[in-house]
């Protein structure tokens, strides 16, 4: 079911590595790149079929609120899944250890063996990890299914980043509207829109070693389109109507 992942020179540049794993890191750069697009794109397009300032801080506000939830709970659901499928699979492997202890031996032994360690060895080392059941199950976990029993994600983490980030995100273009109305607001909120776009893009392209230009530009390019279509969306329906 999952695939093997080798493990033998991964602890060589552990310390040099960050755990981006858990699901927090991740959930906290969409959180807010997903506040800023969606949030900007729904006030744009309400002030532009009605740039009154109380009805678009109201709907702003409403989609901060209605965005960082559902983002929160979505991101906790589908992390609490992913963790209970991976507890499953461990206390499958758990009973099978104490099921057929030899056979689990003979299976980590071939692991060893196509990693160029001779057959002797690679039976004595799987026969000394298998004395040890919860080291034995650590083993196999990593081994056997690329997985860490000790790193299957917080969802409760992973949730309140999700909600903290998408808010921060979304008030970012919201903030003119708590001051001011019309195309006063509407520049300020599509200026904001576009420094947080830039900072965002910039952060993560520094996080991942990439161009930071590029990244900026791409998550620019991002916002600048659907805040693009919702406006113009919102000032055709709003003169229609």
């Amino acid at each position: 079911m999952f695939a093997r992942k080798s493990s033998g020179s991964g602890h060589l540049g552990e310390g040099h590595h960050r755990n981006v794993t858990r699901g927090g890191y991740r959930a906290a750069v969409f959180g807010v790149s997903d506040g800023l697009v969606s949030n900007l794109a729904i006030i744009l397009g309400v002030a532009g079929g009605s740039s009154g300032q109380g009805l678009v801080r109201l709907v702003g506000i409403a989609g901060l609120i209605a965005g960082a939830v559902s983002m929160a709970a979505g991101e906790y659901l589908s992390m609490q899944a992913q963790r209970e499928l991976l507890e499953r699979e461990l206390d499958m492997e758990r009973r099978e250890h104490a099921r057929n202890p030899e056979h689990e031996v003979e299976e980590l032994a071939e692991i060893y063996e196509s990693r160029g360690v001779d057959q002797e060895t690679a039976r004595e080392m799987a026969s000394n990890i298998m004395d040890d059941p919860e080291k034995a199950l650590e083993v196999h976990a990593r081994e056997e299914m690329g997985i860490d029993p000790n790193e299957l994600g917080n969802p409760v983490l992973a949730a309140m980043s999700s909600f903290i980030s998408f808010a921060l995100g979304a008030v970012l273009p919201l903030l003119p509207w708590f001051f001011g109305g019309g195309n006063g607001a509407i520049v300020a909120s599509i200026i904001l829109g576009a420094v947080g776009a830039v900072l965002v893009g910039s952060a993560l392209a520094l996080a991942t070693s990439r161009s930071v230009l590029r990244g900026s530009f791409r998550q620019l390019a991002f916002v600048a389109a659907a805040s693009a279509v919702t406006y113009g969306i919102g000032s055709a329906v709003g003169v229609g109507v």
